[in-house]
């Protein structure tokens, strides 16, 4: 159930948990602090000596173990590797605690419904972290297509692809559930579901690396209200903005598009109009507060990042996971 200390109160301060220390488990301390009536309480990762120093930086508690962890705290983020984000949602919810946990929520359907289940079960909140829409930018450019639209949207096409990455990342290792459309595709996935609603069609080609996981995919995606060109790769470069396409005009998300900050709207009678709505925080602080929101209401589910929408998303993956042939060692049918 949710904590009956948290919801409805105002002014709770929040404790947060987060399992794992890794680059995007500090990410999430560092913006907490911008978070008002929020602070870190305590960390745990299998890897003691990052989780102490996690911790200390941000004057919160390195547990000993994860259950631990858990009784000590009001709400879970988690940040571990991906094939790991089902088994500590579960422990937690059976614990009662609501989660935000780090995209993709999960690497198939079949996982991320048990997910989804066991939070309604246990009646707490659940959320993939996914931060985009939650970005001012963002918000900003949705109300101003509400009072000046740009027609009938029908095309979504936004990419990113990084050639940078070293390749002991977690992100070529087909063990733990890598590559580049669970690691990066899943934005894409978002901004498409976002504007065009249900998937209907997937048609993915892509290549595999020498370690089994995809390197580099492009899809197109027939969605209820149009159609999305998608791509992300992990052998190119190919850091981008994206484009979202109307019956009278269209909008430009500069890169980077996925944290973003400025927008161009252009429509078929000339007009030009420019959004630039800067972030602070580094960014996650914004889905993290909307989530503290929800938390205090006693909901359990985010109207801006809903379970539907998380299920549409990965949809779309596992569809082009299955054009490219490509499973992990862990799923089973």
């Amino acid at each position: 159930m949710t904590d009956t200390n948290i919801a409805n109160k105002d002014t709770a301060s929040i404790r947060w948990g987060i399992v794992g220390a890794g680059r995007i488990a500090r990410r999430f301390a560092d913006s907490l602090t911008h978070v008002e009536g929020a602070r870190l309480a305590g960390v745990w990762s299998r890897r003691e000596e990052p989780a102490r120093a996690l911790a200390e930086a941000f004057d919160a508690r390195a547990f000993a173990d994860f259950d631990a962890l858990l009784a000590n705290i009001d709400a879970l983020y988690i940040a571990t590797l991906q094939d790991s984000h089902p088994a500590y949602a579960l422990r937690a919810f059976a614990a009662g605690k609501p989660v935000l946990c780090e995209k993709p929520a999960a690497v198939n359907a079949r996982e991320l419904q048990r997910m989804i289940d066991a939070a309604r079960s246990a009646n707490v909140l659940f959320m993939e972290a996914m931060k985009p829409p939650f970005y001012p930018l963002y918000r900003r450019l949705r109300e101003h297509l509400q009072n000046d639209p740009i027609g009938e949207i029908g095309l979504v096409r936004a990419g990113c692809s990084m050639a940078n990455v070293p390749l002991d990342h977690p992100s070529f290792s087909l063990e733990a559930g890598g590559g580049a459309l669970l690691d990066i595709g899943i934005y894409e996935a978002f901004l498409a579901v976002d504007w065009l609603g249900e998937p209907l069609d997937v048609q993915t080609i892509g290549r595999l690396g020498a370690t089994g996981v995809d390197v580099f995919a492009s899809l197109n995606v027939r969605h209820e209200r149009g159609i999305a060109q998608l791509f992300c790769g992990l052998d190119l470069q190919g850091r981008g903005d994206a484009l979202i396409g109307g019956t009278l005009g269209t909008v430009t998300i500069h890169e980077n598009w996925w944290n973003p900050s400025r927008a161009s709207i252009v429509y078929t009678d000339g007009r030009r109009i420019e959004l630039d709505e800067p972030f602070t925080g580094g960014g996650l602080n914004y889905e993290t507060a909307h989530f503290c929101e929800l938390l205090r209401a006693g909901e359990t589910e985010s109207p801006v990042m809903p379970h539907a929408m998380s299920m549409r998303m990965i949809a779309i993956i596992d569809a082009a996971r299955r054009d490219l042939n490509l499973t992990f060692p862990f799923e089973t049918d």
